[in-house]
């Protein structure tokens, strides 16, 4: 088998996201509303209506992309036939790693959708507004990004976030350290620094109440072993053991987000299509970047879905 199937994290949500499937497909329609009703709330109305302020809620926004990309992998299975095992792994970028153990059947999709909503509301309450911040290093080796990061760290927590892509790491921690990071890297010649529009700063130690939170509520949640395995944010490696997934989970809060190497490590075990279900194409892009050769596929609307149908049954 030579083809993947990866999930997008946060960010990539818009208003409208998933109207399109539950209009043509009964059972993206039943993911949503299965997804209400674990929520108790509208969730699917959120998506379609907005205000985008609300969808942009890290509270909505998990459990939204979560529905969005489980809905497009249950639309290919029961529709066309292309089951998740017709790929060799599963991966997500940070919390698109639990839409993609829901998919694998890993997660029930009720209890992902309340992990999600637990999860988005404990990140963001971690950090009082204002005193965390997230920076993106545009050009940056890794080398670059860990001497900026020390920097940085001499006056705060300030840690490498997200390891996107080749030349593409992100930092987070105290906005002050993150600030003096992305100076110093602007300092060595980093093509680019920029403070992101977030809104505290994700994966890092200032995220540890967030980390105590998910221990508390992964511990009651059941997990299976998912029927494809899955490449995990913090270890970059093949997990397939429940209880490893769920300690993992724990540690992705404060981990690092290791998606070159996730992506890097499928390439070298013959991934050659990696198949993006789920809302935008950010992943898709960033392949590019990261294996040269790579072909990804965005499977993001109901005119996606058929054609990555006809191209593989």
């Amino acid at each position: 088998m030579t083809l993947a199937f990866i999930f997008p994290g946060q960010g990539s949500q818009y208003v409208g996201m998933g109207q399109d499937l539950a209009e043509n497909f009964p059972v993206a329609r039943a993911v949503f509303e299965e997804v209400n009703e674990a929520l108790s709330q509208d969730l699917s109305k959120i998506m379609w209506d907005g205000p985008e302020e609300d969808l942009t809620l890290t509270s909505n926004t998990q459990p939204a992309l979560m529905a969005n990309s489980v809905a497009v992998a249950r639309v290919l299975a029961e529709e066309f036939g292309i089951e998740l095992t017709a790929g060799k792994y599963v991966a997500g970028h940070s919390l698109g790693e639990y839409s993609a153990l829901c998919a694998a059947g890993a997660i029930s999709l009720s209890d992902t959708a309340k992990l999600l909503r637990i999860r988005g509301n404990a990140m963001q309450s971690a950090v009082p507004v204002g005193e965390g911040a997230m920076a993106a290093l545009l050009g940056a080796s890794m080398e670059d990004a860990e001497t900026a990061a020390a920097k940085g760290a001499e006056i705060g927590v300030c840690q490498i976030a997200n390891d996107n892509a080749t030349g593409q790491v992100v930092l987070s921690g105290a906005k002050a350290a993150v600030e003096a990071a992305a100076e110093a890297a602007r300092e060595m010649g980093v093509r680019k620094a920029v403070i992101l529009p977030v809104s505290a700063p994700f994966h890092c130690d200032m995220m540890q109440p967030a980390a105590d939170v998910m221990a508390e509520a992964l511990a009651d949640t059941k997990i299976q072993a998912p029927i494809v395995p899955l490449i995990n944010n913090v270890t970059a490696g093949k997990v397939t053991d429940p209880d490893q997934i769920r300690s993992d989970l724990v540690s992705q809060v404060t981990g690092r987000v290791r998606w070159r190497e996730s992506v890097e490590n499928m390439a070298g075990e013959g991934i050659e299509t990696f198949a993006e279900l789920g809302c935008g194409k950010v992943l898709t892009v960033m392949l590019r970047r990261i294996v040269k050769g790579t072909n990804g596929v965005a499977v993001n609307s109901v005119d996606a879905i058929k054609a990555f149908a006809e191209d593989h049954n």
